[in-house]
């Protein structure tokens, strides 16, 4: 099944944005080839990009502390394990903690490595990072991959309190939710959500043999989808048929 998610308010699609990134880190780093770490190195200033909004940090802390006081609320409920509780409110008090102590925001320390910063100048130019233009980062990137990497991880380990954080708040966001399997009746879906409840992610698995794609669509009312196939011209094309997928919402 194909996973796709919509987020339904600006906080959770910065928060998905991040994770994206992350994800992509975790697969390069550990890579050999030097290209694998120049975009690995591209996808570390990409993360800066995204924290470098002013609100970022006190949003990741304020909804860790949420989600801390919320879990706290269910000590003594006998559905649930006291033991599984404390794992979970420990990690978020660990997190908390670490993004606390860092100074200013995520990456902020490798503002201070000009050597970094030169890079980063010039890695949206295109063809901008060429070895006429920065030999110092053309002789690192012919350096030992076990050098590369060693550099790499160190670089990555300025943003590990925002990973860690934002990490956990969307698993337990995901885990909020309850999938239900749901008819798109003409290839349209539109479902009014519940009041007295405001959702903030919206989850959908779709067999991939059907060959669509979801247009989603939603506010704290109502959610709409509307499916698509991509055809031979390269354009997407309105599906006429009846389709089924697994809907979740996340609050």
């Amino acid at each position: 099944m194909i996973l796709y998610e919509y987020p339904f308010n600006e906080r959770i699609r910065t928060y998905l944005r991040l994770e994206h990134l992350f994800h992509r880190l975790d697969k390069l780093v550990p890579r050999e080839d030097a290209l694998d770490h120049h975009f690995a190195l591209a996808t570390i200033f990409e993360v800066m990009d995204v924290a470098a909004r002013a609100d970022l940090k006190s949003d990741v802390l304020r909804d860790l502390e949420k989600q801390k006081q919320l879990l706290n609320s269910y000590r003594g409920n006998p559905a649930i394990s006291e033991d599984a509780l404390n794992a979970v409110v420990l990690q978020l008090h660990q997190c908390f903690e670490a993004l606390n102590a860092q100074t200013g925001k995520a990456g902020q320390a490798l503002t201070e490595n000009d050597w970094l910063m030169s890079i980063r100048s010039r890695i949206s130019i295109p063809g901008g990072t060429c070895e006429f233009d920065l030999p110092a980062y053309f002789a690192w990137q012919q350096g030992e991959p076990g050098a590369r990497q060693t550099d790499l991880r160190r670089w990555v380990e300025t943003l590990k309190p925002l990973s860690d954080s934002v990490l956990l708040l969307l698993k337990l966001l995901r885990d909020s939710g309850s999938g239900q399997k749901v008819m798109a009746v003409g290839g349209q879906f539109q479902q009014n959500l519940p009041q007295g409840r405001t959702f903030q992610l919206l989850r959908m698995r779709i067999n991939p043999q059907a060959g669509l794609i979801p247009e989603v669509s939603g506010n704290r009312l109502m959610v709409s989808v509307r499916f698509m196939r991509h055809e031979a011209d390269d354009r997407l094309h309105a599906c006429a048929q009846d389709t089924a997928f697994e809907l979740t919402l996340c609050s």
